[in-house]
């Protein structure tokens, strides 16, 4: 069975391109925290989505959000420019979910005492 569940922040915002085939792909890197570790480290895990789940990244998430992924691990090698063989382990993500506390403007939407058209957005 290869299934990975990871929970971590990202290091940097997403990276969505598309393919020649216009199929979106986002790849992101999690800072995942070593939970039983001494001192505070954290594993840095390459992970790759495609198509909605890959616009769903792109959009609701950025440097520093916390996030859960659900997916893979899947190996791939490949020759760079310079003719050099490489190698990349990464986790194929299948479900993604927000794993941070709400920001001050979902608190604000979600209090009983605002109407939506009070807000000012």
């Amino acid at each position: 069975m290869n299934k990975v569940i990871l929970m971590g922040r990202l290091t940097k915002d997403p990276e969505i391109r598309y393919t020649q085939n216009n199929t979106p792909v986002c790849n992101f890197t999690l800072a995942v925290d070593r939970r039983f570790s001494k001192e505070k480290q954290a594993d840095f895990i390459s992970c790759q989505a495609w198509q909605k789940t890959a616009e769903f990244i792109s959009k609701y998430f950025q440097k520093g959000s916390m996030i859960a992924v659900v997916g893979r691990i899947q190996t791939r090698t490949w020759e760079d420019n310079e003719g050099k063989k490489r190698y990349i382990t990464e986790v194929i993500v299948d479900e993604v979910y927000f794993a941070g506390s709400k920001t001050e403007t979902d608190k604000v939407a979600d209090s009983p005492d605002y109407e939506d058209d009070d807000l000012p957005f």
